[in-house]
């Protein structure tokens, strides 16, 4: 199915997503620094969750999943950067208000309106990553809109909310979360289910990303935004996927869901053809079978006492290898079950066998303990009787409902723009009122002081640095972007120096040499401007800015850096005469090229002049000379 061309109209595909953005501030309830550690937390505390009925007596789903896994939560701390509140141990505290009005700030810029009151919602989370059992969440703004391509698609909420806990790792019954990231302050952006292809909603979603640096307000960096995707055909079931951290994931991870269901609907009409009925849950001890098995892992888990159970899928024949998705069959399916609620490294089943180190013969047997006919399908587990058990009933769970078609289900994204289940899509029973903060009122007043001071948009800033500063269309949108914007304005106010250039060192520069390694952070404004009055004056060229930056982040001043790398810049005379001595040594290649031997020299010049002369003038005296000779 992955070649087959789609008609996403005709398929019915209905796409919206959230965007969630950490902001540059202190903690969301409390006044602990937003600032993740890579160095080794001092303190843990274990705990362990359990889901609760909401106030209309209702369980969530989702919780009761979670739940089931029986899993433990170690937290991580530093406490002179985690309090009380992260640990759950003290009620929070009032709202931050700078994390509230950047957030209004943000529903103004795409026209949203504010409540006249800002609740603060609880919504259960039993996963671990928090460590209360739920996030606080308040609807802050409603009704808004962003155009993409001509067509408006609406902004159903913007919220402010808590972030989660940060998972460092996790055993078959232990998680381990660091509390540095609880707490701090995100803008969750929902737009409406609007979108009808795999396209708009990447290119909508690049937009709110601009959106959201222009107010400066923002993180920057992996992990500060992050993209849930709602996805649904006609025929399907709404999937959320979690975590789509690159945008140019988004379009992929849209396709392959939407092929994901419609391979789907295809097995459930397969099925209902077959006469397929509800799975018998008869778990079957088949060790027997196994016990000279030439498989590593079932003669692994046979020898530290394990067992090999299996299990009938009646009707599944050759079901269980469909490919969904590049890599994933719906086999891979049921084993994501297993390996959730068994806590199982996955499961066999007769659709890829013979291999592994299984016989045929060995399917034949089995197939014939479970009764099974060449209809029917198997699975089986090794591992101890308990989790086999638990993994086979959830196996059970997951081919019922493909006999009813899609489950709707969050699903996390994978790298390769894949999805694998996660847990049962939330109901509406895990949101309830947080009874220990009192309502905002959102004055008048407020919201004037905050329009007050908007930012421009994205668009408004590009089309004043291309006239203003004649920057081309692209690099302007990249610097009315860039957190160096008002370092970009203030050097060329103060030293004169060509726009494109200091924006191309800024944005194009520095990110090169931060990719190398090089601390370009510790390169600061005073220094940048002093490079850049060293280029107006030509004491160096343009062409040395990168090797004078390297050495800038190593503390050196500009005088010992021009010392060292011997950058005092070529007097005019000098310079053609080292033209005239390339052309002398290279005579031959400009009679038989002609003017086409310009940039072979200019490689030879260039190497000989970089940093001491500047390489239009190079360029300059070069053809004027070759003109002479041709």
């Amino acid at each position: 199915m992955e070649k087959m061309e789609l008609d996403y109209k005709k398929i019915g595909l209905r796409v919206g997503f959230e965007i969630h953005q950490e902001l540059d501030t202190h903690k969301l309830f409390c006044n602990c620094p937003s600032k993740l550690r890579d160095d080794v937390p001092t303190m843990s505390v274990k705990r362990r969750l359990r889901p609760t009925q909401s106030e209309m007596g209702e369980t969530d789903r989702a919780a009761l999943a979670e739940s089931v896994k029986g899993k433990g939560f170690s937290y991580q701390l530093y406490p002179e950067s985690v309090c009380l509140v992260e640990l759950d141990e003290e009620p929070p505290h009032p709202v931050n208000g700078e994390a509230l009005d950047a957030t209004l700030e943000t529903a103004m810029l795409l026209s949203a309106s504010p409540v006249d009151e800002v609740h603060v919602m609880r919504k259960t989370v039993i996963d671990g990553s928090n460590t209360s059992g739920f996030q606080r969440t308040m609807l802050v703004a409603t009704g808004g809109s962003l155009d993409v391509d001509g067509k408006k698609f609406k902004i159903q909420t913007v919220c402010l909310e808590e972030d989660a806990a940060r998972k460092t790792g996790e055993s078959p019954h232990l998680v381990n979360y660091r509390l540095d990231r609880l707490g701090i302050p995100l803008i969750e952006i929902a737009t409406g289910p609007d979108f009808h292809d795999p396209i708009s909603p990447a290119k909508a979603a690049l937009y709110v990303g601009r959106l959201l640096r222009a107010t400066n307000k923002v993180k920057r960096g992996i992990g500060t935004i992050r993209q849930d995707v709602n996805i649904s055909i006609a025929k399907g079931a709404r999937q959320e996927i979690k975590g789509v951290q690159e945008l140019g994931l988004i379009s992929t991870v849209i396709e392959r869901e939407v092929r994901r269901q419609l391979a789907l609907l295809e097995i459930k009409d397969e099925l209902r053809r077959r006469g397929a009925s509800k799975i018998e849950e008869k778990i079957v001890d088949v060790t027997g079978i196994f016990s000279k098995s030439g498989s590593k892992v079932v003669s692994r888990a046979v020898t530290s006492g394990g067992k090999v159970l299996a299990l009938k899928l009646g009707k599944f024949a050759g079901l269980l290898g469909v490919e969904l998705q590049p890599g994933r069959r719906f086999g891979t399916e049921l084993s994501d079950r297993a390996k959730i609620y068994g806590k199982v490294g996955g499961l066999f089943h007769t659709d890829e066998m013979p291999a592994f180190g299984i016989s045929q013969e060995d399917v034949h047997l089995l197939k014939s303990k479970l009764g099974a006919s060449e209809e029917d399908a198997a699975v089986f587990i090794a591992d101890s009787v308990g989790k086999a058990e638990a993994a086979l009933r959830a196996v059970v769970v997951r081919a019922d409902e493909a006999l009813e078609g899609i489950p709707e289900e969050v699903r996390r994204a994978l790298v390769d723009g894949n999805t694998e289940y996660m847990r049962p899509l939330p109901g509406a029973s895990r949101m309830y009122p947080e009874t220990d903060i009192p309502p905002i009122l959102i004055t008048a007043a407020r919201l004037r002081s905050i329009k007050s001071s908007l930012p421009d948009t994205p668009e408004k800033r590009s089309t004043k640095l291309v006239g203003k500063y004649g920057l081309s269309q692209d690099l302007a949108e990249r610097m009315s972007l860039s957190e160096n914007l008002k370092a970009f304005e203030e050097i060329v106010e103060r030293t004169g120096a060509d726009p494109t250039l200091v924006a191309t060192s800024l944005e194009s520069t520095l990110v090169s040499l931060r990719r190398e390694g090089v601390k370009v952070d510790a390169i600061g404004r005073v220094t940048l401007e002093e490079i850049f009055v060293h280029v107006v004056n030509g004491d160096i060229a343009k062409e040395a800015i990168p090797e004078v930056l390297r050495f800038s982040a190593q503390g050196l001043n500009i005088d010992e850096i021009i010392d060292k790398l011997g950058l005092s810049r070529i007097e005019e005379d000098e310079l053609e005469k080292l033209v005239a001595n390339v052309i002398s040594e290279n005579r031959k290649l400009v009679e038989e090229r002609g003017h086409d031997a310009v940039a072979p020299l200019m490689g030879i010049l260039m190497s000989k002049v970089r940093g001491k002369a500047d390489g239009k003038r190079v360029h300059e005296i070069l053809e004027r000379e070759i003109r002479k000779i041709i």
